[in-house]
């Protein structure tokens, strides 16, 4: 009995000390958009590969208080809780307001920020203060914001909306607009490294922001209110607001924390040293170097992917225009239809169908499969056309003699006319290659970090579009000349055979 006892209590502590392995083994995986700008989370401007951030400090502090490890995973902004749908992280932390409209999707964290919208014109601009001098004008504002719909709701404003605020920005300095609303971390960062923007007007509404997740992640929602209690109560979190200069008169009032501030805005201040300074030329090469292992990885990620999306979209492209040709009155019409189909409906739409719709239904792709079979599915449609046009460009007497020699027709088109139509639409194809290359820029919508994404999430930190901007040409130049080369070669060797052969012909008759 006493060594059943020892037994049972060995057992006990085992799988206790398992349970504890467990613990520390697991992974919150949380997604938000690198693109987003400071100080929500961004390139770090001394070492780009790493993420940095206000709400990155707060996603390691919880992990933390949970004792569990943290995985990032890079997503676009309104993608956010499609991704969370999807499985492919546990929560969505960037900025993510909470709102009766969203509460109805997602579950929300208690707040761990408040903050409010804050009007930003350019300097010198004195007849802009509050949104009642926003009538009849021209104003920018974040897609899907508080923002947006703050504007919106005071009617006579002309809203434009923009896929991240530095376009906003970047469209006010060229004079296409005349102000923009957008969250106060983002004003107080973006008008501190750029002096031709200032900050107008009393703050605007009031901002929650809250961790999303999954409405049936009751459990983690409980234990991710906890940890932010433990982070509200022992300091941390007014302390990482500090650091980054965030800490204001409503966190103050929601914490009810009154007390003198002692915590340096260090990190703020990194912030600033590090893309503020004027840089010698130098410097800047120097930088740019830093980039490229980071820009070259994003090209090899581009070429890999336009490479097998292409394999798809050749091999499938033939089976539909060979069914389309001589597919019959059953198979004819189905080819057609998708190609008009995939060629009437955007590249975009098909990709979050593909991406976010087919996991309601069973199938669920990787990013990076998703981005292949988008990519792939669409150009099928235009080489089908491609390959249509080369099976029509041969004689049709060829088929009628192979058929006469007793081939059938699959034979006939198999050994006689397909290899020379394949001769004649390896130019277009090659072509294609090239635009689909340039297309998967796309694909970043579906979480996939490509070369565009990459330029974006760099050229959003530095403030740096034009340097970056066209290393990123460059690369997406060097990608596509050797294809440019061999369509050029094909172009010139067959027009050369076709001479050829008009001369053999000419002597003939």
């Amino acid at each position: 009995m006493k060594t059943k006892l020892i037994l049972n209590l060995w057992i006990l502590l085992l799988f206790g000390l398992h349970s504890s392995f467990a613990k520390e083994l697991m992974v919150l995986r949380w997604a938000a958009d690198a693109e987003s700008n400071a100080p929500y989370i961004f390139q770090d401007p001394k070492i780009p590969s790493n993420i940095i951030g206000f709400e990155v400090d707060i996603v390691n502090a919880i992990a933390q208080y949970l004792g569990v490890e943290t995985q990032f995973v890079q997503n676009q902004w309104d993608g956010l809780i499609p991704g969370l749908y999807r499985g492919d992280y546990d929560i969505a932390i960037n900025g993510l307001e909470i709102t009766e409209d969203r509460k109805k999707e997602v579950n929300f964290t208690n707040p761990y920020y408040i903050t409010h919208e804050q009007l930003v014109v350019l300097k010198g601009v004195d007849y802009i203060h509050s949104l009642s001098d926003l009538v009849g004008r021209k104003v920018g504002a974040l897609k899907n914001s508080l923002a947006e719909r703050i504007l919106r709701a005071k009617g006579g404003i002309n809203v434009l909306t923009y896929e991240g605020e530095v376009n906003a920005f970047v469209d006010m300095k060229n004079g296409r607009i005349e102000a923009v609303l957008v969250d106060a971390p983002i004003a107080i960062y973006y008008t501190a490294v750029n002096p031709e923007f200032v900050m107008v007007g009393q703050p605007i509404g009031e901002i929650s922001y809250g961790i999303a997740l999954r409405k049936q992640d009751t459990t983690l929602l409980a234990k991710l209110n906890w940890a932010l209690d433990k982070l509200q109560k022992s300091g941390k979190l007014r302390e990482i607001l500090e650091e980054w200069n965030l800490w204001n008169f409503m966190m103050e009032k929601y914490l009810n924390d009154y007390s003198e501030s002692n915590v340096p805005p260090k990190k703020y201040q990194y912030f600033l040293e590090s893309v503020s300074k004027k840089s010698e030329f130098s410097e800047r090469i120097n930088l740019y170097i830093k980039f490229l292992p980071i820009f070259l990885k994003a090209a090899l990620i581009t070429l890999g992917l336009s490479i097998l999306a292409m394999i798809v979209a050749i091999a499938f492209g033939l089976i539909i225009a060979l069914a389309r040709i001589y597919g019959g009155k059953l198979i004819s019409p189905l080819a057609v239809a998708y190609i008009e189909i995939i060629r009437g409906t955007p590249l975009l739409i098909q990709l979050y169908l593909i991406f976010y719709a087919l996991p309601s239904i069973g199938i669920k792709l990787s990013p990076f499969l998703a981005a292949i079979v988008g990519l792939g599915l669409n150009y099928a449609a235009y080489e089908a056309e491609v390959y249509r046009s080369g099976f029509f460009a041969i004689p049709r007497g060829q088929m009628e003699a192979a058929i006469s020699l007793g081939m059938t027709k699959a034979q006939a088109v198999w050994h006689i006319i397909l290899p020379q139509a394949i001769r004649i639409v390896i130019p277009p194809v090659t072509n294609d290659f090239i635009s689909l290359l340039k297309d998967s820029s796309l694909v970043s919508v579906i979480t996939m970090i490509e070369l565009t994404k990459v330029y974006n999430q760099i050229a959003s930190t530095y403030y740096d579009y034009l340097g970056t901007g066209i290393i990123t040409a460059i690369l997406y130049l060097l990608l596509g000349l050797p294809f440019i080369r061999i369509a050029r070669y094909f172009e010139r060797r067959l027009s050369i055979e076709r001479r050829e052969t008009a001369k053999l012909e000419g002597k003939i008759v």
